[in-house]
């Protein structure tokens, strides 16, 4: 996963505990009724493959809502390897940000994490340091990544999804995270325009996403605000559920908003629910230390 950015240090970097839940229901598109389309449009229709119907999974919104969450608002960056704890140090001492990615779990993580460990989080949190959990797993049936060689079977999605979220949780809970923790799974860009390799990727996403609030934690996604995010969106508009509770959609056009650059709608995920990862693949140098990061604006969930 890749994209980040730093706002002005003058950019709230209010940490928000909420005692009730941030997340706003997601509603459907409104539908086009039949009275207001033209006789030839409907024909049109008639021929075209109907369309599966939406996946919708048991999940339990009141579980949900009593979970801890905890929004961090502000710039934040993430990096392939945790940084030693005395770069954290520096940096955040002299950089602006105060929220960092960490890749927890996930057997196609691109690099090594030597120095994440318990004793890492308890060290790099007492400083000061939000964290943003990500696994990276299974990918898109239709993704032309080589180094990520491992796919998403669309006949088994769901299952795969919640399989995943199982080790994310066991991996979370060994570095000593709490419960309402987010884990944002990493679905890396694919190609547009395969139906049925969107699917495949929300049905793992729904899995993913019911096993999370199953275990007590809250469910994160990010991908490339070009496949993933929006297939996802599209996917809530239909009625596809339960959708994550946070989303980290990667543009990288050097805008710190995180309005959702066209990746999502209005509504959705609109109450501290997202993170953009607006900058990728630069190097920054702060208290004499240098590290290759992604940049990011954070309005999201975070670690509890």
């Amino acid at each position: 996963m890749r994209y980040l950015g730093p706002a002005a240090l003058t950019a709230a970097t209010l940490v928000l505990l909420l005692a009730t839940d941030p997340l706003a229901p997601l509603t459907a598109g409104s539908a086009e009724s039949a009275d207001q389309v033209h006789p030839v449009e409907l024909a049109a229709r008639a021929t075209t493959a109907v369309r599966p119907p939406p996946t919708v999974l048991p999940d339990s919104r009141l579980r949900r809502e009593a979970l801890p969450a905890k929004v961090f608002t502000g710039p934040g960056f993430d990096a392939c390897s945790a940084p030693d704890v005395a770069v954290m140090k520096n940096w955040y001492a002299a950089s602006p940000y105060r929220a960092v990615g960490i890749y927890t779990s996930g057997s196609q993580r691109a690099c090594e994490q030597p120095r994440l460990t318990a004793a890492w989080v308890r060290q790099v949190r007492a400083m000061g340091w939000q964290l943003v959990p990500t696994h990276v797993g299974l990918q898109a049936p239709c993704t032309n990544s080589t180094h990520k060689p491992h796919r998403i079977d669309p006949a088994t999605a769901v299952d795969q999804g919640r399989a995943e979220a199982a080790e994310a949780v066991r991996a979370v809970g060994a570095l000593g995270l709490g419960k309402g923790t987010p884990v944002y799974l990493d679905i890396e860009s694919y190609a547009r325009g395969d139906a049925a390799c969107a699917k495949a990727v929300v049905d793992f996403t729904l899995g993913w996403t019911q096993a999370l609030h199953g275990a007590g934690y809250h469910s994160g996604f990010y991908s490339s605000a070009d496949s993933g995010v929006s297939d996802l969106a599209a996917a809530a508009r239909a009625g596809s559920s339960p959708m994550p509770d946070s989303v980290w959609y990667a543009r990288w056009d050097g805008r710190t908003s995180t309005d959702g650059n066209g990746a999502v709608g209005a509504e959705q995920w609109a109450f501290h629910q997202r993170i953009h990862q607006h900058q990728g693949d630069v190097r920054e140098t702060y208290g004499g230390s240098t590290v290759a990061i992604d940049r990011d604006q954070v309005d999201g969930l975070v670690a509890t």
